[in-house]
């Protein structure tokens, strides 16, 4: 049997360190970081980290709908959005994580893009 791509990588460890490193970039982002003030950062990490350990073929599972009623108080704009899946390409690449799954993670985010963007 396969591995998942979280298997592969290593699991919530490595996804954990790769997720920090990640809002390390964002927060240092003038476009992002105001979405995070007042943000408590350790659990967006460990919120975040399941959210990537699912599309990487972990144990846990997050709905569209999820995203989007999480999302939804945000003003998340398309560029906000851009940014952040530019970001998370260049942490994984950063975690030597191979191309090919680099490409399936972002594009996995970027399919959802219409949950989380809202600009109402």
């Amino acid at each position: 049997m396969a591995r998942s791509t979280f298997e592969k990588y290593g699991g919530f460890a490595k996804v954990s360190r790769i997720v920090a490193a990640f809002y390390d970039k964002v927060l240092d982002s003038p476009r992002l970081s105001p979405f995070f003030e007042g943000t408590d950062m350790k659990r967006q990490i460990d919120h975040q980290t399941k959210f990537i350990a699912s599309i990487m073929g972990g144990p846990v599972s997050y709905s569209n709908e999820e995203l989007e009623r999480v999302h939804s108080r945000y003003r998340i704009n398309q560029a906000a959005f851009d940014e952040i899946a530019m970001l998370l390409r260049e942490t994984l690449e950063d975690f030597d994580v191979e191309d090919e799954d680099v490409t399936v993670v972002t594009q996995n985010i970027i399919n959802r893009a219409k949950f989380i963007v809202n600009t109402k």
